[in-house]
């Protein structure tokens, strides 16, 4: 058992690394933030927002230091392999990415966000570890969630998807509200106050990027907001109780 703490630190440092990489060499002559232009589309966020990686890595850093602890032997072992996969995926996206295959970017995305529900589902029993190792797994799948429609978009725009007649416009309200349905549920479910700051971060940064004609989404962007903001406010005592 003791084996898989240093098997997790591993994983870590192979996902920091290609992120540095990627960024540093770059990766097939392009940086992260750059390949998003290569599929147009509104659901992309400004690039200030994707500052929030920093703060997961960090959180991610107190969860890999974390594990080595004896009293977390227990909830170690209950994850499994699982917080090993999630680095080798998020690593392996990273090079897939870069080498724009949108399809296999969102396959090896959905292996990734698999692991991360997972994890979150083994630890839910663990709420004296809220701080050390539930609320890195809860920033990271809320930015994850929202990663994944965004990839999602990516595939259709590469493979040139017209929207089947109806206008773009419509397909990116509907992301929106995926987006915020998800933080609904995870807020009524788990009282899950930092995943839904995590959504809110991203729309407030697809709000920023949108065009000033764009006004139904705008509408739409700004409604989502409120309505998630105020829901957090209210399911905030729940969440410093867990």
């Amino acid at each position: 058992m003791r084996t898989l703490p240093f098997l997790n630190l591993a994983g870590f440092l192979f996902m920091i690394t290609l992120n540095v990489l990627a960024n540093a060499l770059p990766l097939f002559g392009r940086n992260t933030g750059e390949i998003s232009a290569f599929y147009p589309n509104l659901f992309v966020p400004a690039g200030f927002t994707f500052s929030i990686w920093g703060i997961i890595y960090l959180l991610l850093l107190v969860f890999t230091v974390a594990q080595f602890r004896r009293q977390a032997d227990e909830l170690v072992s209950r994850l499994g392999p699982w917080y090993l996969l999630s680095g080798l995926a998020n690593g392996l996206w990273i090079v897939v990415w870069h080498a724009l295959l949108p399809l296999g970017s969102l396959a090896i995305m959905l292996v990734l966000l698999t692991t991360l529900i997972v994890m979150y589902q083994r630890l839910l029993p663990f709420g004296e570890w809220k701080y050390v190792f539930k609320l890195p797994i809860s920033v990271y799948l809320g930015w994850i969630s929202v990663a994944t429609i965004a990839n999602t978009t990516a595939v259709l725009v590469h493979y040139g998807w017209q929207g089947g007649g109806l206008p773009e416009s419509f397909w990116t309200i509907l992301m929106i509200g995926v987006a915020v349905l998800a933080g609904l549920f995870f807020l009524w479910k788990f009282a899950d106050v930092p995943y839904v700051l995590v959504i809110i971060w991203a729309l407030y940064g697809i709000l920023s990027k949108t065009a000033p004609d764009a006004i139904a989404i705008k509408n739409v962007l700004l409604g989502a907001l409120g309505l998630l903001g105020l829901a957090a406010v209210w399911r905030f005592p729940r969440w410093l109780k867990a």
